[in-house]
């Protein structure tokens, strides 16, 4: 169980490091490939829910919930990085 959380930990902090060394400029393109794999996950896990024993439909389920949160946090992140541009050009046609 130890090596699991250690696995977890590590992912998690390799994720972020990477993650913030991307240009801002990139973040939007990366966003939008992330939902769509998220996107397949969530398939995949309702797939697995289905037809899994019982004993592993936790997994499924943990995966599924995951996966629904980084969706939702992506369209939020790119809708508002698109947000951000739109206010950007307005400004530039009104000045």
């Amino acid at each position: 169980m130890t090596t699991v959380l250690v696995f977890l930990l590590v992912c998690a902090l390799l994720g972020y490091k990477v993650i913030s060394a991307v240009p801002s400029l990139l973040h939007t393109p990366l966003m939008s490939g992330m939902n769509a794999l998220s996107g397949i996950t969530v398939l995949g896990s309702i797939a697995i829910y289905a037809v899994a024993p019982a004993q592993i439909r936790w997994l499924a389920a943990a995966a599924m919930i995951l996966a629904i949160i980084n969706v939702v946090g992506g369209f939020w992140v790119t809708e508002r990085m698109l947000r951000m541009f739109r206010q950007e050009s307005n400004d530039d046609s009104e000045g």
